[in-house]
């Protein structure tokens, strides 16, 4: 258990470092603009997936917000790493996690 709070940790510092990067770019303001976006939407999903999948056990809902959650990571990834490759690359470790966690909430729901 002691895991899970030390890897969103983790992965929440990559992201505020990688979302600093684009916003400190100095790069085409419309083109952070579009980025920044993606990574709220990415956010907001991130933040609607834990209500659904623990709050309403809403199993095959939540593994579609996932899937939803998923493509914003790669549409802000790639966003992002037009802006500061690096940025883009910190957002890795983020994606492999949902991608796990998309596993396993798939099979929450075959099992339940």
């Amino acid at each position: 258990a002691w895991v899970f709070p030390l890897v969103w940790t983790v992965l929440y510092l990559l992201m505020g470092e990688a979302s600093w990067r684009v916003y400190a770019s100095g790069k085409d303001p419309a083109a952070v603009k579009k980025a920044l976006i993606a990574y709220g939407v990415q956010l907001f999903l991130n933040f609607l997936w834990p209500l659904v999948f623990f709050g309403s056990k809403m199993y095959l809902t939540a593994f579609v917000v996932l899937i939803g959650l998923w493509v914003g990571i790669i549409v802000t990834m790639l966003r992002f790493s037009k802006l500061d490759e690096t940025a883009g690359d910190l957002l890795l470790p983020y994606f492999l996690w949902v991608t796990f966690a998309a596993y396993l909430n798939l099979g929450v729901f075959l099992l339940n």
